[in-house]
């Protein structure tokens, strides 16, 4: 029997990604991808555990993201958040539905794949990015995830509107979404409270959040939906379990943890893996194209508000809400599966959200932090 060469592979791209990271001072995110469009364009393939592995990666960034909102912050901030989160969505859904139709030629419903794609802002690429430099329990990081979430809301909406057509398994979905969700929020406290349950070494909390996360993927499949926008709901509404005590902020380090050991690389890889640079170099002026109306789409619709609402993180806000990964993804698979994009569509989609995964990403970082992580002061402590 030959042996399977790809999980050392993958192993290697992980640990040699942290390393640049650090030596660089780039999110680990950024190298991730990048090393998964090299690895991919050199013969690695993706297998079917990589598969489930990086959905529920995602799944789990989303989940930590929402646990880091403060929902009183939200509560005060919710207009500035959404019509930060609203123009994020409208302008780059509107300027790539337009481009696609009228500029690129493509059909009705390609250019509304492509105006979805473009219109999402990657909840786990911002994560990811706020949680390495220090920013996630800022009020510019919160104001970001807020405002993501809000972009993404629509997303996950139009896709939904134009597109899905709703079944029996589709109720089911949206209904076993909102119960899991209700009784997680109203009764976590027996397990996260629990003494018998407390600093164990095989980590039932964990175990715990796991498999409400695995019921929403179950479902979300059953019903073609996605779980992203239940696992975001239930982490921001469980957001109060992980800051009441010492003892659960415990368990939510120590799920980031686990998740960024292993978990959440697998996601970033598998998203680069997924980019074919033959189907995009012979259409580089398409892409390039893309890639500048989502830019300047998004800058558009966020930098103005940013530096209304966010005047010390305007720029930086700008930039990482113009990143585009996870929902991206998820509309464009749904149009290659249904026949409305061709593969080399979905290349060049694909490639125009990896580069925004890393560009904004990395000039954001580079040039335009709000303010030096030493100096950043917890609003949870103010």
């Amino acid at each position: 029997m030959q042996a399977d060469i790809t999980p050392l592979i993958v192993g290697v791209l992980i640990f040699i990604s942290s390393l640049f990271s650090l030596k660089l001072g780039l999110s680990v995110a950024i190298i991730e991808i990048v090393l998964g469009v090299v690895a991919g364009n050199l013969g690695l393939k993706t297998e079917e555990w990589m598969m489930f592995l990086a959905g529920f990666g995602g799944i789990v960034l989303t989940f930590l993201a929402g646990a880091e909102i403060d929902t009183k912050l939200l509560k005060e901030k919710f207009k500035q958040s959404f019509l930060i989160g609203l123009f994020s969505f409208l302008t780059p859904f509107a300027g790539g539905f337009v481009y696609a139709y009228y500029a690129a030629g493509w059909s009705l419903s390609a250019s509304l794949i492509a105006g979805i794609a473009l219109s999402e802002t990657s909840l786990a690429v911002v994560y990811s990015a706020l949680v390495e430099t220090k920013l996630s329990n800022t009020e510019v990081g919160k104001m970001l995830m807020a405002s993501t979430f809000i972009t993404n809301t629509g997303t996950a909406l139009i896709l939904s509107i134009l597109f899905v057509k709703p079944t029996l398994y589709t109720f089911i979905f949206i209904t076993v979404s909102i119960v899991v969700i209700i009784a997680a929020t109203n009764f976590s406290h027996h397990v996260f409270d629990n003494p018998k349950l407390k600093n164990k070494v095989i980590e039932p909390e964990i175990k715990y959040i796991f498999l409400l996360l695995l019921v929403f993927i179950y479902f979300a499949n059953l019903g073609e939906g996605h779980a992203i926008l239940p696992a975001f709901v239930l982490g921001l509404l469980m957001s109060k379990h992980f800051t009441e005590t010492s003892g659960t902020k415990v368990v939510k380090n120590r799920l980031r943890t686990v998740a960024f050991a292993i978990i959440t690389p697998m996601f970033f890889i598998v998203a680069g893996l997924k980019v074919s640079l033959s189907f995009i170099l012979p259409a580089f002026g398409l892409f390039a194209a893309f890639f500048l109306v989502k830019q300047l789409s998004k800058f558009m619709g966020v930098y103005f508000l940013a530096k209304r609402y966010i005047p010390n993180g305007g720029i930086y806000t700008t930039l990482l809400m113009s990143t585009g990964l996870t929902f991206g993804l998820i509309a464009i698979v749904f149009g290659l599966h249904s026949g409305f994009i061709n593969d080399a569509q979905y290349s060049v989609l694909t490639g125009v959200l990896i580069a925004s995964a890393v560009i904004p990403t990395f000039i954001a970082q580079k040039w335009f932090m709000p303010v030096h992580a030493e100096d950043l002061v917890d609003i949870n402590n103010r």
